[in-house]
Protein backbone atom coordinates (compact mmCIF):
# COMPACT_ATOMS: atom_id res chain seq x y z
CA UNK A 1 0.00 0.00 0.00
CA UNK A 2 1.20 3.26 -0.86
CA UNK A 3 2.30 5.55 1.87
CA UNK A 4 0.21 8.90 0.83
CA UNK A 5 -2.89 6.61 0.82
CA UNK A 6 -2.85 5.17 4.45
CA UNK A 7 -4.63 6.79 6.92
CA UNK A 8 -2.60 8.38 9.92
CA UNK A 9 -3.51 7.81 13.01
CA UNK A 10 -2.04 9.11 16.35
CA UNK A 11 -1.76 7.14 19.59
CA UNK A 12 -1.46 8.47 22.87
CA UNK A 13 -1.81 5.97 25.80
CA UNK A 14 -0.08 5.67 29.10
CA UNK A 15 0.73 1.96 29.15
CA UNK A 16 3.32 1.17 26.14
CA UNK A 17 1.92 -2.29 25.77
CA UNK A 18 -1.01 -1.17 24.58
CA UNK A 19 0.28 1.78 22.29
CA UNK A 20 2.59 -1.06 20.37
CA UNK A 21 0.23 -3.70 20.00
CA UNK A 22 -2.32 -1.08 18.18
CA UNK A 23 0.83 0.58 16.32
CA UNK A 24 1.79 -3.23 14.81
CA UNK A 25 -1.88 -4.87 14.50
CA UNK A 26 -3.08 -1.06 12.66
CA UNK A 27 -0.35 -0.95 10.55
CA UNK A 28 -0.74 -4.88 9.83
CA UNK A 29 -4.15 -3.47 8.82
CA UNK A 30 -3.24 -0.52 6.47
CA UNK A 31 -2.75 2.55 8.82
CA UNK A 32 0.20 4.64 9.65
CA UNK A 33 0.41 5.34 13.19
CA UNK A 34 2.49 7.03 15.37
CA UNK A 35 2.41 6.28 19.45
CA UNK A 36 3.13 8.19 22.32
CA UNK A 37 3.04 7.36 26.17
CA UNK A 38 3.45 10.87 27.90
CA UNK A 39 0.35 12.80 26.59
CA UNK A 40 2.71 15.89 27.02
CA UNK A 41 4.99 14.77 24.63
CA UNK A 42 2.36 14.08 22.15
CA UNK A 43 1.18 17.62 22.41
CA UNK A 44 4.48 19.18 21.96
CA UNK A 45 4.97 16.64 18.58
CA UNK A 46 1.66 17.49 17.41
CA UNK A 47 0.92 18.48 13.91
CA UNK A 48 -1.89 20.07 12.42
CA UNK A 49 -4.21 18.59 9.94
CA UNK A 50 -1.54 15.62 9.87
CA UNK A 51 -3.42 12.74 11.27
CA UNK A 52 -6.80 11.22 10.21
CA UNK A 53 -7.75 9.97 13.62
CA UNK A 54 -6.69 9.82 17.07
CA UNK A 55 -7.04 7.75 20.30
CA UNK A 56 -6.93 9.19 23.26
CA UNK A 57 -6.73 7.12 26.38
CA UNK A 58 -8.88 9.01 28.93
CA UNK A 59 -7.18 8.04 32.01
CA UNK A 60 -3.28 9.17 31.82
CA UNK A 61 -1.14 11.06 34.70
CA UNK A 62 -0.42 14.57 33.87
CA UNK A 63 -3.27 15.07 31.54
CA UNK A 64 -5.94 13.24 30.83
CA UNK A 65 -7.37 12.16 27.61
CA UNK A 66 -10.08 14.90 27.89
CA UNK A 67 -7.62 17.77 28.80
CA UNK A 68 -5.37 16.76 25.73
CA UNK A 69 -7.90 16.63 23.52
CA UNK A 70 -9.03 20.16 24.68
CA UNK A 71 -5.43 21.56 23.87
CA UNK A 72 -5.18 19.70 21.13
CA UNK A 73 -7.94 21.33 19.46
CA UNK A 74 -6.53 24.92 20.31
CA UNK A 75 -3.34 23.76 18.36
CA UNK A 76 -5.47 22.39 15.48
CA UNK A 77 -7.75 25.11 14.27
CA UNK A 78 -9.69 23.18 11.56
CA UNK A 79 -10.73 20.05 13.88
CA UNK A 80 -10.89 17.95 11.19
CA UNK A 81 -9.04 15.13 12.90
CA UNK A 82 -11.47 12.61 14.43
CA UNK A 83 -10.96 11.88 18.02
CA UNK A 84 -12.17 8.77 19.49
CA UNK A 85 -11.15 7.68 23.17
CA UNK A 86 -10.23 4.65 24.56
CA UNK A 87 -10.63 3.88 27.85
CA UNK A 88 -10.92 0.18 30.15
CA UNK A 89 -12.98 2.34 32.44
CA UNK A 90 -16.73 2.75 32.29
CA UNK A 91 -17.57 6.06 30.77
CA UNK A 92 -20.73 8.36 31.64
CA UNK A 93 -21.14 9.96 28.06
CA UNK A 94 -24.20 12.19 29.33
CA UNK A 95 -21.47 13.85 31.79
CA UNK A 96 -18.68 14.28 29.03
CA UNK A 97 -21.32 15.71 26.60
CA UNK A 98 -22.23 17.87 29.42
CA UNK A 99 -18.45 18.78 30.30
CA UNK A 100 -17.40 19.50 26.63
CA UNK A 101 -20.58 21.31 25.07
CA UNK A 102 -20.58 21.49 21.19
CA UNK A 103 -18.68 19.39 20.67
CA UNK A 104 -19.36 15.97 19.08
CA UNK A 105 -17.35 13.24 20.98
CA UNK A 106 -19.26 10.03 20.04
CA UNK A 107 -15.95 7.69 19.45
CA UNK A 108 -15.51 5.68 22.18
CA UNK A 109 -13.85 2.25 22.27
CA UNK A 110 -13.49 0.18 25.39
CA UNK A 111 -10.58 -1.51 26.24
CA UNK A 112 -9.28 -4.22 25.93
CA UNK A 113 -10.71 -4.79 21.94
CA UNK A 114 -9.36 -6.75 19.34
CA UNK A 115 -6.86 -5.61 16.84
CA UNK A 116 -9.23 -6.43 14.06
CA UNK A 117 -12.19 -5.23 15.70
CA UNK A 118 -10.40 -2.42 16.34
CA UNK A 119 -9.16 -1.13 12.88
CA UNK A 120 -12.97 -1.87 11.41
CA UNK A 121 -14.42 0.42 13.70
CA UNK A 122 -11.36 2.85 12.87
CA UNK A 123 -12.27 2.28 8.82
CA UNK A 124 -16.19 3.43 9.63
CA UNK A 125 -15.16 5.66 11.94
CA UNK A 126 -13.39 7.49 8.73
CA UNK A 127 -15.62 6.72 6.06
CA UNK A 128 -18.37 8.23 8.70
CA UNK A 129 -15.94 11.74 8.71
Amino acid sequence: MDFSSKKKVLIVDDEPDVTETFKLGLEQNGFSVDTYNDPEIALSNFKSDFYDIMLLDIKMPKMNGFELYEKIRKKDGSAKTKICFITAYEVYYQSLREQFPGTEIECYIKKPIQINDLAKRLHAELAEH
